[in-house]
């Protein structure tokens, strides 16, 4: 946190002349970045931390990330991305088969758009991960920003079932691969073995995209292309959120609206159904009845 992310913005500067202004504009600067809301406030209790030792120390007399707010997550945007199967298969027939990343690019796009792995759990996959036997992937590693480390929570370490075609493609991969230690990656840089390089994947993407005519995506949305997918296959919602290593149910909610709902169909048709016809009966008049000798009001 401090090598990569505060001391590049802060550290030519003196403590005493680090005020909150300077703090909130570090958070716009790293929002700008790429950096989740989330990820970059959960920033700033460290550097609160730096602030309290240096007044106890003496160096500062106040503190300035005590007067800055936490930055709010954007509003989930519920009307989310994703490809059709028609747009899938378009797709993996349009990776060119004359490039050295081909047979290392089309069951990458399979596994994410099957699994539902995040772009750094599925550049940081072994081989040993892949378990042939239980037919799933164990997420266990993750790549991000050129570091390894763990996945983003504890739900994320995960067990995802592999379906038979994406099976196949890995098994053809393995064959093929010169690298096929337990250790080395699955979806490793084919003539080096090294993790690929992140930002040219995407590159390779976009351009797939454009080859297969497919309307412009992010890599991201192969992972909601599974959750949509997975939901409207019928998959329970809770079943979902432990594939896709969500922490918060409400997150894997954006996909309810997918989920097949024939019961809630059935019980409108009923509610609206016509009924026999009958022989009409005219409503008997409901304005009272008046009596010669009945009292006034």
């Amino acid at each position: 946190m401090l090598r990569r992310h505060l001391v590049p913005f802060f550290g030519a500067r003196a403590l005493e002349r680090i005020d909150a202004h300077l703090v909130s504009e570090y958070l716009l600067v790293k929002q700008r970045d790429g950096l989740a809301s989330k990820t970059v406030g959960n920033q700033l209790p460290f550097l609160h931390g730096l602030f309290r030792h240096a007044m106890k120390k003496g160096w500062v007399y106040a503190n300035p990330v005590a007067a800055v707010d936490r930055p709010r997550d954007p509003e989930t945007d519920a009307d989310i991305r994703f490809l059709t199967h028609e747009e899938v298969e378009a797709l993996l027939r349009a990776v060119p088969a004359d490039s050295e990343f081909a047979w290392v690019d089309r069951p990458l796009y399979l596994t994410a758009i099957t699994t539902g792995l995040r772009q750094g759990e599925l550049v940081a996959l072994r081989w040993r991960d892949v378990d042939w036997s239980a037919g799933v992937i164990r997420v266990r590693v993750s790549y991000s920003r050129g570091e390894w480390g763990t996945p983003k929570s504890r739900r994320s370490s995960r067990a995802v079932p592999i379906i038979d075609r994406t099976a196949a493609e890995l098994e053809r991969l393995y064959q093929r691969s010169s690298y096929r230690g337990d250790d080395a990656l699955v979806f490793g840089h084919p003539v080096l073995g090294s993790v690929l390089d992140t930002s040219k994947l995407r590159k390779r993407f976009k351009d797939a995209l454009t080859t297969a005519g497919v309307r412009q995506v992010r890599f991201h949305d192969l992972r909601h292309t599974f959750g949509t997918q997975a939901a409207a296959a019928g998959v329970p919602l809770r079943t979902l959120q432990e594939w896709m290593g969500h922490r918060d149910y409400k997150t894997t909610l954006i996909y309810a609206d997918y989920a097949p709902r024939t019961h809630e169909k059935s019980l409108m048709e009923r509610a609206f159904a016509p009924t026999p016809r009958l022989p009409f009966q005219p409503r008997p008049d409901p304005s009272p009845q008046h009596d010669d000798d009945a009292d006034g009001l």
